[in-house]
């Protein structure tokens, strides 16, 4: 009885949230849309032209407001292990990026150039127990690091989300270590009771240059 209490509760929360209700008016996916677009007003992360990877995109609020921005010169490869349709001006790719082939198609597509920015805004399925919940989301976190020091040209960007708890400061102290600047972000349109923040690190260092 508590449950189903508590899951009307988020309903209600849920359909009644003023972000939910603008992203239903002006056509994104997701109100984490709203997140990224905050983001980048204070950041400007999204340029025309440049080249973005989306990781864990579904359902794809951030790849539409990536490919809004980047226009029709730039260029958004997103991929997520679950069906998506592309959003317009978004490559879609289906798989995991933790798998090496899947990781390597997206260096290929890439090429040379390299991306300018890679963005991940993926949160593990909870299992209500939470250390390892929170074990999972760091390691979300680290996997997409790794693909970013990969796949970003020098002097790339890139934005994660991560979640406040058990080896944050860890986390934070490696980003620091594979950037030349790291900052912290937490826009508003992030829940207030959610631990999640955002960390956006600037000018990845070269491989071995750490």
């Amino acid at each position: 009885m508590a449950r189903n209490k508590t899951s009307k509760a988020w309903m209600h929360q849920h359909v009644t949230d003023a972000y939910v209700q603008r992203a239903r008016r002006e056509g994104y996916r997701s109100r984490a849309a709203y997140k990224l677009a905050e983001i980048d007003a204070k950041d400007h992360l999204l340029k025309p032209g440049c080249t973005v990877v989306d990781l864990g995109a579904a359902p794809g609020g951030w790849s539409q407001v990536a490919a809004e921005k980047v226009g029709s010169r730039g260029r958004v490869i997103a991929v997520d292990l679950l069906e998506m349709p592309a959003p317009t001006g978004v490559e879609f790719v289906h798989g995991d990026f933790r798998d090496d082939a899947v990781a390597q198609s997206l260096l290929e597509r890439l090429g040379e150039g390299g991306a300018d920015l890679v963005i991940s805004d993926m949160a593990p399925n909870l299992s209500g127990v939470g250390e390892a919940d929170q074990a999972r989301s760091i390691e979300l976190a680290e996997l997409a690091m790794e693909f970013a020091c990969r796949g970003l040209k020098p002097g790339g960007r890139f934005l994660v989300k991560v979640f406040h708890g058990a080896g944050f400061e860890e986390f934070l102290k490696s980003m620091r270590q594979h950037f030349a600047k790291v900052v912290v972000r937490k826009p508003g349109a992030s829940r207030g009771r959610s631990s999640e923040t955002y960390l956006l690190g600037t000018g990845v260092r070269p491989a071995g240059g750490i």
